[in-house]
């Protein structure tokens, strides 16, 4: 679905565009004067009547409808204008059943300031909203009107009738309104979108979250993200401490047993001596490896050398699936960013080549200065689709570590394909490379 924003300017008129806002403008123009003033009055009234004990049953209801309401102009805010309205809203406890559940779940709604100023932009948009959509479809409507009041609609009115500031009197002020009635069509093509804009903008200060509401979200987020990283900490040490146990430190172990036999057999049985020594020596070389498998699992050498992308493209080439790599990246990153995005990246591609069932991947990594800076990441497959966010551990695992820097993780995977994962962190770069 376009966005009214994103149309591309030009000399010529955008008449699709115009058209597109327009009809979309009337849907608006309807929902505001029918949903919103539908919804403003059987909400004050549900509330009204929380003081007689009705209302305290059928508020949760209504205030649900009312946000649901909300939350379609805040989709169609993005889709039809890219004006992002975030929502407000307090998260709610699991509800209790039965109507003590209810008139808690009311009391509960009520002390949300979002919802009594969702109450007042219903009443906001069923007015101001009504006039600014149904603007973009009646500047050129009233244009129309112009142009056939030249084609005989001018005998119909004769004589009582004003276009704009034109008396219609005869066929000569006819023709005047329709060269007004082209004009104002002409207009139209390039002002039809502002009032769309408008619309959303009245919708976004109101429903959108205020500065104190933003504040106790971030709050809460670092909050929950302070807690995510500290348990990530503790089973990836938990993990590292297990890996040294079974692995290098008992094959040290035993390195020590075995060279301890060599000196006990070295005199007697030389032959046995020298087989227990190449026993050692095997076991010393394979304890070397997994010691270099764990480092590299904390913190990649390459990563630490050459930085993400070349770190990037050093993982992509042990995949055993194709992997195009693209990079943009003109300088490095704080440490930490760099960590959780290889990792991150490490994880996705290895999730693709196991469950995906594609033959082929692309991954895509480049950092945008716009909005103080944001290292965005695409990995996509052209397997078969049907990814879940919420099977597995590993990808809520990407998504805890990205948290905790206020990054972000998006899926993409209908039935069928492709999959494609991508990954937002705001940053800004450290040093040129």
């Amino acid at each position: 679905m376009s966005s009214i924003v994103d149309t591309p300017r030009s000399w010529r008129p955008p008449v699709r565009e115009s058209l597109q806002a327009a009809a979309r403008g009337v849907g608006l123009a309807a929902l505001s004067i029918g949903a919103s003033l539908a919804l403003f009055i059987v909400t004050v009234l549900s509330v009204v009547f929380v003081v007689l004990g009705v209302g305290a049953f059928t508020t949760p209801a209504v205030l649900n409808t009312v946000r649901a309401h909300a939350n379609r102009r805040r989709l169609l805010a993005s889709e039809w204008a890219g004006i992002a309205i975030p929502s407000p809203y307090r998260p709610l406890p699991e509800q209790r059943p039965g109507a003590v559940g209810l008139v808690e779940r009311t009391s509960q709604l009520l002390k949300d300031p979002a919802t009594w100023r969702d109450i007042l932009w219903l009443l906001v948009d069923a007015v101001a909203g009504f006039v600014t959509a149904l603007l973009s479809f009646a500047v050129l409507v009233y244009g129309v009107e112009g142009v056939i009041m030249m084609f005989g609609l001018w005998e119909a009115v004769n004589n009582g009738y004003w276009y704009a500031f034109i008396p219609i009197k005869g066929y000569g002020s006819a023709v005047q309104a329709a060269l007004l009635g082209l004009a104002l069509i002409a207009a139209s093509f390039y002002v039809n979108r502002y009032p769309l804009q408008a619309h959303f903008m009245i919708a976004r200060l109101l429903i959108g979250p205020t500065r104190g509401a933003q504040l106790e979200q971030r709050v809460e987020r670092l909050y929950e993200t302070r807690h995510d990283a500290v348990d990530s900490s503790a089973a990836e040490l938990r993990r590292i401490e297990r890996d040294l146990h079974d692995g290098a430190q008992a094959r040290l172990v035993a390195m020590g047993m075995s060279l301890g036999t060599v000196e006990a057999l070295i005199e007697r049985d030389p032959a046995k001596a020298k087989e227990i020594l190449a026993q050692a020596r095997s076991s010393s070389a394979e304890a070397l490896t997994e010691l270099r498998d764990l480092v590299r699992g904390i913190h990649p050498p390459v990563l630490a050398e050459r930085g993400l992308g070349d770190a990037a493209k050093a993982l992509a080439l042990r995949m055993q699936i194709p992997v195009e790599v693209d990079v943009e990246l003109t300088g490095r990153f704080q440490e930490p960013v760099e960590s959780a995005a290889y990792f991150a990246i490490s994880e996705v591609l290895t999730n693709a080549a196991k469950h995906s069932g594609a033959d082929r991947i692309w991954l895509d990594i480049h950092h945008s200065r716009d909005a103080g800076g944001m290292l965005r990441i695409a990995v996509t497959d052209n397997g078969r689709g049907g990814a879940d966010l919420e099977k597995g551990t590993g990808m809520k695992g990407i998504e805890r570590r990205l948290g905790a820097l206020d990054g972000v993780l998006a899926l993409s995977s209908p039935e069928g394909g492709p999959t494609m994962v991508t990954i937002e962190i705001p940053c800004e770069q450290t040093e040129p490379r």
